[in-house]
């Protein structure tokens, strides 16, 4: 491990101006490329205190030896520049896309005698126009075969092409009519040229003008009674119209532009790329992005556009680049795309309208090719046994934990507290084992002691207490876990619907698992991991220590750092940024936050609509709306009459009597206010669902107050 002070320049040796600099290592191998408007000032950023730099940044500073830089005029050619080298060098610690693979184009060959149409991969030529990307070539494929009955180019290699020129005899396409058969001159060369070039015009969304021109024919051919030949220009324009069905129209002032999205984790991103154009999706592609140096949104939104552009000109870059966040600064990255385009680039955070509803849909792309990147990586077997061969190591155990157990506090402002237990059994989820509490505190509520506030140190005590003194209880009986022995406990317990208990064995009392088998809570970890640093891992480890367990090992995930902390250390445990076994605690750690919160928001949407009938007996959801209906207010509900209620299908004297004492007995003692507005509201009853009519009761809450929810 190198000493940045062993190579550090001198500050008046570094220019205060534009360019780039390059870390290298020992062995002159770079490592890191980066760009800044001052030389002077950002290099003096990696030389300071190392506890004060990122972990990330630390270690790459530390692993370097050296570093030098290139002096540019224009933050714009330090751009180009950073580009030129991240390609050439491939520095480690540089953010590095992980699918880099080709992707297909639909391509012309505009350049030869004869264009051809085809798939291509790899670098693009000159003389050839590309649509695309697609994301397979079948896609491309389809779209051809649909076309070629309309514009018949020639999609033949070079090779069949010469045999059927030898020979005076065109391929199967040329019979059937979905080529010209220029190699048997059926066709001169200037008039496939314009066939081509109509290909291009088409696939490049001057679609309207074919399907005229083609209609016109049509209604010609049928006035001069050609039928056979106004059947085919039918079925010609079925053709064109199926091809541009494969395109749904997205923007309706034919837009010319690209969509950029982003997903993103601490280690981790996905980019997704739609290309629109002529108002069409013609192309979609995307990667996933190895996070290797600390890196905001916008930083991965600069080296997306550096990806897709670094090597495009022309028409390749459109009109209108969208963004979910704009470079820092976007002067350079904009005045770069300019130059490749040769005309004016828009690069902007679409705002609202369609551009707005479509950059919606390739962020949820964005999202589910991250989650599906992980789930590939989480069901390879061998990768979930090097993770857990990592963890076993970092901590020390003894064998690898083939059971995890993770535990997180929720709550917001300190009401509605809860913990969340999940399982991981083999590095897999096991939604069966599921736990979830309500945090009952020492006064038996369900806020936090004392009104000290986030107190979630004693919360996590309670609850790893609480559920390893039953599994003590359940190891002295059978094994088994019965509702009827935890008696109130049994309600932490339940677990959420897409795990949810099915019922009790009559013959044992034992609750069922959905396959039948008695659910084993007796069953202990090899590892219990807390979402938190140091004192929640204290809290546990006090918590196994009081109940006399001492073989089930204890760490902590720590979000803003990733620190791995383990009991009685006063320094976390860092694991390598590429190690699986990190990945998986992070994955454990955030599917018991998942968990927490999902039953926080619940139970706190459930009491926001909570209101009086809701404790009348007796009295259902279905009867309850028939009332308000009825009354068209709890107000006029209130003030009505026995008889009056009675009037309501479905209500009998004695549940209209019990309505009528429960309506009085929560009478508000003064006009409800909106504390927003300062608006009284007129039936005196509080909004109850916290939010717009079909809204989640969550969905009133302002920033400030969802930012302190956890």
């Amino acid at each position: 491990m190198a000493d940045p002070s062993s190579y550090r320049p001198r500050p008046g040796d570094i220019p205060d101006s534009p360019g780039v600099y390059r870390f290298r290592d020992e062995h002159r191998r770079v490592i890191y490329v980066g760009k800044a408007k001052s030389l002077r000032q950002r290099l003096a950023n990696y030389f300071q205190d190392l506890a004060n730099l990122h972990p990330r940044t630390r270690t790459m500073v530390t692993t370097a030896a050296s570093v030098e830089w290139t002096v540019v005029s224009t933050e714009v050619e330090a751009l180009q520049l950073e580009y030129s080298w991240i390609k050439e060098y491939d520095p480690r610690f540089n953010v590095k896309y992980r699918d880099d693979k080709s992707y297909p184009y639909l391509a012309v060959t505009m350049s030869e005698e004869f264009p051809r149409v085809q798939v291509m991969r790899g670098h693009k030529k000159k003389g050839v126009r590309y649509f695309g990307p697609y994301a397979h070539a079948w896609a491309i494929r389809d779209t051809v075969d649909l076309l070629l009955r309309v514009f018949p180019v020639r999609t033949c290699s070079a090779g069949v092409f010469k045999n059927a020129a030898r020979t005076g005899r065109p391929c199967l396409l040329g019979y059937i009519g979905k080529c010209s058969a220029p190699c048997v001159a059926r066709i001169s060369p200037e008039e496939h040229k314009e066939l081509a070039e109509q290909f291009c015009d088409f696939m490049a969304g001057s679609t309207g003008t074919h399907l005229r021109r083609l209609e016109k024919r049509m209604a010609e051919a049928a006035e001069e009674l050609e039928y056979e030949r106004a059947a085919r220009l039918r079925d010609d324009i079925e053709a064109l119209k199926k091809a541009m069905e494969k395109n749904a129209v997205v923007l309706a002032d034919a837009t010319d532009a690209d969509l950029i999205a982003v997903a993103e984790d601490e280690l981790e991103a996905a980019v997704q790329i739609f290309h629109v154009r002529g108002g069409r999706v013609r192309g979609q592609r995307g990667w996933v992005t190895d996070k290797v140096e600390e890196v905001t949104t916008s930083a991965l939104v600069e080296h997306a556009l550096q990806q897709l552009y670094g090597e495009e000109t022309g028409d390749a870059v459109p009109k209108e680049v969208l963004v979910p966040a704009l470079p820092e600064p976007v002067g350079p990255v904009q005045e770069w795309l300019t130059g490749r385009r040769e005309a004016n680039v828009s690069l902007r955070v679409p705002q609202r309208g369609d551009k707005r509803a479509l950059m919606e849909t390739v962020q949820r792309n964005a999202q589910q090719a991250l989650a599906l990147h992980k789930t590939k990586r989480a069901s390879d077997l061998t990768t979930r046994s090097r993770a857990l061969e990592e963890i076993a190591e970092a901590l020390d155990l003894d064998s690898a934990p083939l059971r995890i157990e993770c535990y997180d506090i929720s709550h917001l402002q300190g009401d509605d507290v809860v913990a969340s237990m999940v399982v991981f059994e083999d590095g897999l989820q096991r939604k069966s084992e599921y736990r979830r509490f309500q945090i009952k505190g020492r006064a038996g509520d369900t806020r936090l002691w004392h009104g000290e506030g986030q107190d979630d140190v004693r919360s996590m005590h309670e609850v790893i207490t609480r559920r390893f003194r039953r599994y003590l209880a359940e190891k002295e009986k059978t094994g088994e876990w019965t509702g009827e022995a935890e008696g109130a406990d049994a309600r932490d317990a339940s677990t959420d619907g897409d795990t949810a208990l099915t019922g009790t064995d009559p013959a044992t009392g034992f609750l069922k698992d959905d396959d039948g088998r008695p659910k084993k809570f007796a069953y202990p970890p090899q590892l219990v991991v807390v979402d938190g640093g140091q004192p929640q891992v204290a809290a546990a480890r006090r918590a196994l220590d009081e109940l006399g367990i001492d073989d089930i090992a204890v760490c902590g995930l720590a979000k803003r750092l990733e620190e791995v902390w383990v009991p009685g250390e006063d320094d976390p445990v860092v694991l390598p940024r590429t190690s699986e076994g990190l990945y998986l605690l992070q994955r454990v750690r955030d599917e018991a936050h998942r968990f927490a919160i999902t039953y926080q928001r619940t139970r706190r949407a459930k009491r926001f609509r909570a209101g009086p009938l809701d404790d009348v007996p007796g009295l259902g959801e279905t009867r309850r709306q028939a009332l308000i209906k009825h009354f068209g207010s709890l107000k006029k509900l209130r003030s009505a009459t026995i008889e009056q209620i009675q009037e309501v299908p479905g209500i009998g004297r004695k549940t209209a009597e019990t309505i009528a004492v429960a309506l009085a007995r929560s009478a508000p003692s003064g006009p409800a206010v909106n504390t927003a507005t300062g608006e009284i509201i007129e039936d005196g009853e509080p909004d109850t669902t916290a939010g717009p009519p079909g809204e989640p009761a969550t969905a009133g809450l302002t920033d400030e107050r969802r930012g302190q929810e956890r």
